[in-house]
């Protein structure tokens, strides 16, 4: 997926086939929130943002690596949701076959949970890297950084959908809270990526 072209990978988001999927999508969402991130610090460097520029340098790092994870996290959601509907192929034919497909699915729904959340905690990353960025970048590329948390919901709020769907199977406490918690994540990195964007309009709107 990281080196496909994105016409190519759109026939496959389209075709009637299993993955990919809202998970990859919500990870490609992330991914594009820390890309727009990265670049308008990259434009934000030089004399005129001199006193910020170790802040700058930290966001360009840890946008380039949440941009890396982001794209890891598209692959795994895809290969995982593969895991899941080849889980529900097993044989049901004796008793034995049936307990063992069981705990493949339950298996596979964890791991299909698994991506998603790690997406939203992602979102949540860059959302708060926005707001740090938001006061010292530059102010021509001011509408990307909307822009980047704007995505960056859109990836918390189509990650979430994408681990409920996934909770109802999971029988495990433990992973149903962990992956809980993930999702209660979500409603905050709302609000505060509308604020980010509001605060982006108010400010090209003088």
């Amino acid at each position: 997926m990281r080196d496909e072209k994105i016409n190519d990978f759109l026939v496959r988001l389209a075709d009637r086939v299993p993955a990919p999927g809202g998970g990859a999508v919500a990870a490609l969402h992330a991914a594009q929130a820390a890309a727009l991130l990265g670049m308008v610090a990259r434009y934000s460097t030089g004399e005129k943002h001199a006193e910020h520029t170790l802040t700058i340098e930290r966001i360009i790092a840890e946008t380039d690596e949440l941009r890396s994870t982001a794209l890891r996290l598209a692959e795994d959601d895809a290969a995982a949701f593969t895991a899941v509907t080849d889980a529900y192929k097993l044989s049901k034919e004796t008793e034995d076959a049936k307990a063992a497909r069981s705990a493949a699915i339950a298996r596979a729904l964890i791991g299909a949970g698994k991506p998603p959340a790690e997406v939203i905690a992602v979102a949540q990353l860059i959302t708060e890297l926005a707001e740090e960025l938001l006061p010292i970048g530059n102010r021509n590329v001011i509408t990307d950084i909307a822009a980047a948390t704007e995505a960056a919901r859109a990836a918390a709020t189509t990650a979430r959908v994408n681990v409920e769907i996934n909770l109802g199977g999971i029988k495990d406490e433990q992973a149903r809270a962990e992956l809980a918690t993930e999702v209660a994540k979500v409603d905050d990195i709302v609000a505060r990526a509308e604020r980010v964007t509001a605060a982006v309009r108010e400010e090209i709107g003088k």
